[in-house]
């Protein structure tokens, strides 16, 4: 029996346990989580009853072995969610799926909608070129956006960053008004500083004709069109959020005959002769020798070569210097919000629609928020008369941000809706709480330039198979980073040594933006 360590329990390192665990005579798996909860940045965190989505997570792949992985762990609804029910909406269901009523293992099927918050205004995401669009940017604003647009189409930018990325797609003043800013406040560095394979990589073929194209699409009802992900208007979603999946996946482990050990720190994988022989584990603050034949691991890429034995110091160097972001989450739950419901999509006490709104206000500091009541109505303890909002900070681990108390972070973020217009007063909030998520985006600056050196020197070691976001620090959506988990699954049943198909996942001509 082959015994396979797998470094964590996100959805690329619980779909690699989980898929070798149905085979238990042949694999004896073990995974080691770092903390006490499972799904990494796709977690649940519940907080008096109300649950809360660290990140947003819609679930939509266009891999079919993903969808059919995900209906396994958690099948479709066969009843109209309460809300749906409610209000008359129309909901997606299928025969003899799980009523949501009833059961908590099921998979419901959402309206997607999310919007860019702008001066006071809601505009489309990705940008539409709509009448309402027009109306809020006004005439002149949009004969300039058409003009830039054009200019950017004629003269193309020789793409060196994602500023020249953004340009050349939208114009340069749709790509200030609404990418600029943003995309400062997400990684922390302008776009001009960013690699272009970022925006390659997140928003493939997406770009004002493709808008402008699937716009036409619809109009003359055209079945099978292409669609960019970002335009997708119907999702899947665990009843009771994205955690829930991992925590069922976790159970369905351990039923097979795996061992999950969580609060348990993998400290460094130890290698001899070009394979890894084990990995050191702190448990119960207690340092031990683990023995394996394979290590799939999931940890942040920069740990895993830092912590292993012999690195040379050029690809020590690189590891040491990939970037990460990470962010804040404060859940603010609040009595009513003031925005008004100007859509045709009835809502519960008609709140907006949206799942999540990007934020493009320059006066505030909130890069996203969140509506957890659209995601999932079982989300909240109350979604009769409680409207619970997520808002997301993006920082650094240990700067001023992050080293911020939580009284002092939640003050901030019930000062800054009040100042949007969310919500009227401070008498329409409730209750809050704070969650740091680390390492939740790997960044594509810095060291980045050179990880091929990083990937070339792992090939050296044929039973070390890296998988998920932060095992490859590359910005994988659920869906691909389960897949890069199914490729080293099968290079392990296949004794497959050259793991290139792990890390070419996601290297495809589409992409599915999150």
């Amino acid at each position: 029996m082959k015994k396979v360590v797998v470094i964590g329990a996100g959805p690329a390192g619980l779909t690699a346990a989980y898929e070798l665990s149905k085979q238990k005579k042949e694999y004896d798996v073990v995974v080691y989580e770092e903390s006490g909860t499972f799904g990494g940045i796709s977690r649940t965190v519940n907080y008096k009853g109300n649950r809360m989505d660290m990140g947003g997570h819609r679930f939509f792949s266009k891999v079919d072995d993903v969808n059919k992985w995900w209906e396994e762990m958690m099948p479709t609804q066969g009843a109209l969610s309460f809300d749906d029910r409610e209000l008359s909406r129309k909901g997606n269901i299928v025969k003899n799926g799980p009523d949501p009523n009833k059961e908590d293992r099921v998979m419901l099927k959402r309206n997607r909608l999310s919007r860019i918050f702008f001066k006071q205004k809601f505009f489309d995401y990705p940008i539409s070129l709509k009448f309402e669009t027009i109306k809020n940017m006004g005439f002149l604003t949009t004969i300039v956006v058409g003009f830039s647009y054009l200019k950017g189409t004629i003269f193309k930018r020789k793409e060196k960053s994602l500023e020249d990325f953004y340009i050349n797609r939208f114009g340069r003043k749709l790509y200030e008004m609404f990418f600029e800013k943003y995309t400062e406040n997400l990684w922390g560095r302008h776009p001009s500083e960013i690699s272009p394979e970022w925006g390659a990589q997140r928003v493939k073929g997406l770009s004002i004709m493709a808008i402008l194209k699937d716009i036409f699409q619809k109009k003359v009802g055209k079945k099978n069109r292409h669609v960019e992900t970002s335009l997708i208007e119907e999702f899947s979603y665990p009843k009771l959020g994205p955690g829930q999946i991992w925590e069922i996946t976790a159970q369905e482990i351990i039923k097979n005959g795996g061992t999950i050990i969580t609060n348990t720190k993998v400290e460094n994988v130890c290698t001899k002769d070009d394979k890894a022989i084990g990995v050191n584990i702190i448990e119960n603050n207690e340092k031990k020798f683990v023995e394996c034949d394979y290590v799939i691991s999931s940890m942040p890429l920069k740990d895993l070569v830092v912590g292993m034995n012999d690195v040379p110091k050029s690809v020590r160097k690189i590891a040491e210097g990939l970037p990460y972001r990470d962010y804040v989450t404060v859940g603010i739950l609040v009595k009513k919000l003031k925005l008004k419901n100007k859509t045709n999509i009835p809502t519960l006490n008609d709140i907006i629609p949206d799942n999540w709104v990007y934020v493009h206000d320059r006066n505030v500091t909130m890069g996203r928020f969140q509506v957890y009541n659209n995601w999932s109505p079982y989300m909240v303890k109350d979604p009769y008369n409680t409207v619970w909002l997520g808002l997301e900070y993006f920082c650094d681990e240990g700067d001023d941000f992050w080293n911020m108390p939580n009284k002092e972070i939640a003050k901030l973020g019930a000062k800054e809706i009040i100042r949007m217009g969310l919500v009227e007063s401070k008498k329409d909030l409730l209750d809050t709480h704070v969650e740091r998520v680390k390492k939740a985006y790997p960044a594509y600056f810095d060291t980045y330039a050179h990880i091929d050196e990083v990937k070339d020197y792992l090939a050296k070691f044929p039973n070390i198979l890296c998988v998920g976001r932060n095992g490859q620090h590359r910005y994988n959506n659920m869906d691909h980073s389960m897949c890069t988990s199914f490729e080293a699954v099968k290079n392990i049943k296949n004794n497959v040594t050259d793991h290139t198909n792990v890390w070419s996942v996601n290297t495809e001509a589409e992409y599915h933006e999150q």
